[in-house]
């Protein structure tokens, strides 16, 4: 039975001391609160650097760098991107979920994993692989063929977790009531998996007016692309920085549009009693059909990058696996990967703590910020803090502290939601119990909540480890003099068409964030059948 741990205690019910009191937190609840604000503060810099920005610009002269041709042609060309990718990943994606969880699938425990494994794979190398191939690709179908096959699994992964919890009643019912099964499909279970379709929509787009190196490969022109040619050419001029602001505007609608497309109804089963179990709709002479589409998806997704990069990799030879090369990049992707893991999750803690053991619109509001800002894309991130750290704190202009900084800014509710569920997991009577017992806030704490919050807390690290492994532009802009990663090598020597020269790079990107997709897959499946 899950109870609400904020509920009173009830007349009846067994006391101990100090039972039916909210536990006192580590360090104190105003000491929370302060931190959690400061944080906000912290991650409202890139939206205040594009609002003084644009009042620096004028208005005049802001609306003469707006309303031209360039940006209109950038704005048709993201919107078209858009349209058209979104509506083919939630085809693809609640497609394969729906045959992976509810259809007589052969092989579906196999597929399900398959269907995921192309998240292992950053959208620029898969760019990459796809230009080796077929090195005439470009323009706007090229993006959306590239976009659709890197971006369809973060519709499929929730859609799947969402159709493995979602009670099969429904479905019997609907069915006993005389509807087929694609009336069952479509008017019983798509609305129920509302929610989780229309939050992989909205990560889909926000992909898509943030990925840089997947459409500068193709030549396909976006305000991300833009924004870094301006940047590259003049240094932050003016006109990059009103690309930003329009670039931000997009986001902040898609979010406005995702939160309302969500609804009011609820979609929770409330009652006694064990879920029933999924009857599978027999595919029949679909079989063979259904496998045959899986298999040329994931073979276009996954199968065609990784036969690509392997085949650069067997044409450099032993000389482009130079140690000298490949060895400081790995060293580095890790030594930032892990430090920006465990500051980012130590900085989600006190968020998050207030989130579940202080829930308020305080609370709410300092989330909201987090997610507005990680929804920008890493250029405007990177082009914030370039400014703000040359004109406020030039001393750490291009150091590790700042790239740092903006891993955390982007990645945070990454780590945010891992630790709030792990958090609203670690029963709030355990800490009442050791606070009874004399423990101080602190030691209770760290013996009894840190340590049941723990894997919640390694799982949301292991998300920021595989986003900064696989992070190119706040990298390409904020990195210090010398740094060398993986994707940064890899652009560096793909740029200059040395694509045997890039493949080991790449490879070892896939190696690395294969594991952790897996892990995640795993983990949104177990989260969901809770």
């Amino acid at each position: 039975m899950i109870t609400d741990p904020s509920a009173p205690a009830t007349s009846g019910s067994t006391t101990t001391a100090g039972q039916g009191k909210r536990p006192r937190p580590p360090f104190g609840v105003s000491a929370l609160s302060l931190l959690a604000l400061l944080i906000a503060l912290f991650s409202l810099i890139p939206l205040g650097y594009v609002a003084v920005m644009t009042v620096a610009t004028g208005w005049d002269t802001a609306v003469e760098l707006i309303v031209r041709p360039r940006v209109g042609e950038l704005l048709f060309n993201t919107i078209l991107l858009t349209v058209i990718t979104v509506p083919l990943c939630l085809v693809l994606g609640v497609g394969g979920a729906w045959l992976v969880e509810r259809t007589r699938l052969r092989g579906h425990r196999w597929w399900a994993v398959a269907l995921a494994a192309p998240l292992a794979i950053p959208a620029f190398v898969n760019s990459y692989a796809w230009v080796s191939a077929v090195p005439s690709l470009e323009g706007i179908w090229s993006g959306v063929l590239i976009a659709t096959l890197s971006y369809f699994p973060l519709v499929y992964i929730p859609t799947a977790a969402a159709l493995s919890r979602l009670d099969p009643a429904i479905e019997q019912s609907a069915a006993s009531l005389g509807f087929g099964p694609w009336s069952v499909f479509f008017r019983v279970v798509v609305p129920q998996l509302r929610i989780a379709m229309t939050g992989g929509g909205l990560l889909v787009s926000l992909h898509l007016l943030a990925e840089y190196g997947a459409f500068a490969m193709i030549r396909f022109d976006t305000f991300t692309t833009a924004i870094m040619v301006q940047f590259q050419s003049t240094f932050n001029g003016t006109a990059g920085n009103m690309l930003a602001s329009v670039l931000v505007i997009l986001c902040l609608i898609l979010l406005l549009v995702e939160i309302r497309s969500r609804g009011t109804a609820r979609y929770a089963r409330v009652g006694s009693g064990a879920q029933a179990r999924a009857t599978r709709v027999p595919l029949h002479r679909y079989q063979l059909p259904a496998q045959l589409a899986l298999l040329a998806l994931t073979g276009l997704a996954f199968g065609l990058p990784v036969l690509m990069v392997l085949r650069w990799v067997s044409a450099g030879g032993a000389s482009v696996w130079t140690a000298t090369e490949f060895l400081p990049a790995l060293l580095q992707t890790f030594a930032y990967g892990a430090a920006g893991a465990v500051v980012t999750t130590v900085v989600a803690f006190p968020m998050a703590y207030l989130a579940v053991r202080r829930p308020s619109w305080f609370s709410k509001m300092l989330e909201l910020s987090n997610y507005v800002t990680s929804s920008m894309p890493g250029i405007v991130v990177g082009l914030a803090f370039v400014t703000v750290s040359i004109r406020a704190v030039p001393g750490i202009y291009q150091t590790a502290v700042v790239l740092i900084a903006a891993y955390v800014l982007l990645f945070l509710p990454r780590a945010l939601v891992n630790i709030r569920s792990g958090l609203a997991q670690a029963p709030r009577e355990l800490d009442e119990a050791a606070q009874s017992l004399g423990k101080a806030p602190l030691v209770s704490f760290l013996t009894v909540t840190l340590r049941l919050t723990a894997p919640a807390a390694a799982g949301g690290a292991a998300l920021v480890f595989l986003a900064i492994i696989n992070e190119l532009t706040a990298t390409l802009l904020l990195s210090p003099n010398g740094t060398r990663t993986l994707a940064t090598e890899f652009w560096s020597k793909s740029s200059e068409i040395d694509y045997a020269g890039a493949a080991p790079y790449a490879l070892l990107m896939i190696l690395l964030s294969a594991p952790i997709t897996y892990l995640l897959f795993q983990q949104s499946k177990k989260v969901a059948g809770q």
